[in-house]
């Protein structure tokens, strides 16, 4: 029987009530498939601050670090608005994919043929729409030195360095290409050439690294006309490269494509085993313990960890078909709800989900 270990990261907020659907479906996964999944929890974000005075635990890197994959819920709540930056719990996200080397953050934005009419766009528009959005995670502003708030000419001054090394790049840009090559074979690279050195760089190497993946047709396109695109016209869109902080509003943007911020899942990849899942909604304070979050983002990020992880490709597609399965069948939470639709609750979901898995394919 194949085995695998998973970090369970549960988190703040609905983080616990999204990942205990997803283990939910892992475990039945397993029982179709005779694979033994072993979860080990760990804290991180407000409650591990709460217990350790820190939003990342040494504890918890530990045991992220052991495991083959981690699945991770969400992190932040109203109570720790007022924390030093320091020890807020969004720290931990950016401590824990800098300590896992978690440079590409694979970020899909799939309309499903059964939502359409909830997305904020036209189903003309959206109808179709299936975007990989490929962010690198470890560099740019947010990692950036130096940076800080300091006094200069009488006045606070803040700042901030986007930058990047070659290599950053180039491991970035094959991971575009080679996801490219697995779907439609295009890729265009996202960057702001003409007015950031950096963005010159960005352009320049991944243009040679282009060259490797010759039947790969490459596009350029700078970030705020990009941004404009993917709402203007989302299907143009097969694979879209970019740098950390263009690639954290452009994939906010494209998850609204979808309509919920609930349906969306996340991967973020190393060069190495670590990798770690997510959903990419946050841990949605003001509608903690109702049984009312949508647990789709989060059972789509476990199937993306069979996908990416343990390339179990089939598994994979389980999980994809009985959530497909489940919307055709017109099963809803709050946040798609449509008319003549059946209203159910997070864990009812999952329950639906997990029976479509166990008596299909």
């Amino acid at each position: 029987m194949k085995s695998y270990n998973i970090a369970l990261l549960a988190g703040d907020g609905v983080g616990k009530e999204v990942t205990d659907e997803a283990v939910k479906i892992l475990n039945a996964v397993g029982e179709k498939q005779s694979i033994e999944f072993n979860f080990e929890s760990a804290l991180i974000g407000g409650c591990a601050y709460d217990k350790y005075k820190t939003p990342l635990p040494e504890e918890t890197l530990k045991i992220a670090k052991s495991a083959d994959a981690v699945l991770l819920g969400a992190v932040g709540g109203w109570e720790y608005d007022k924390l030093p930056p320091e020890v807020r719990p969004e720290k931990a996200l950016l401590g824990i994919r800098k300590e896992l080397n978690l440079f590409a953050n694979l970020r899909p934005a799939i309309v499903y043929p059964e939502l359409t009419s909830i997305s904020p766009l036209k189903s003309d528009i959206v109808a179709g729409t299936d975007i990989m959005i490929i962010r690198e995670l470890t560099g740019d502003v947010y990692f950036g030195t130096p940076k800080g708030v300091e006094i200069k000419n009488g006045e606070k001054f803040g700042f901030n360095n986007m930058c990047y090394y070659e290599s950053e790049i180039r491991r970035i840009a094959h991971t575009a290409f080679k996801t490219a090559m697995q779907r439609n074979k295009k890729v265009c690279s996202v960057d702001k050439a003409n007015v950031l050195d950096v963005s010159r760089l960005w352009r320049e190497t991944v243009t040679d690294v282009a060259k490797e993946y010759p039947e790969v047709e490459l596009s350029y396109m700078y970030v705020d006309n990009a941004a404009m695109q993917i709402i203007r016209d989302p299907k143009q869109f097969d694979v879209i490269l970019t740098g950390n902080i263009f690639g954290d509003i452009l994939s906010d943007e494209a998850s609204m494509l979808s309509g919920s911020l609930g349906l969306l899942p996340s991967a973020s990849l190393s060069d190495s085993k670590y990798a770690m899942y997510e959903p990419i909604h946050g841990s949605a304070p003001d509608i903690k313990g109702k049984n009312i979050v949508n647990p789709i983002a989060t059972i789509l990020s476990a199937g993306m960890m069979l996908k990416y992880s343990f390339n179990l490709d089939f598994e994979y597609d389980l999980i994809e078909h009985a959530v497909r399965k489940t919307l055709k069948d017109g099963f809803r939470t709050n946040d798609i709800m449509q008319k003549g639709m059946t209203l159910t609750s997070t864990s009812k979901l999952g329950d639906i989900i997990k029976d479509n898995i166990l008596s299909g394919m």
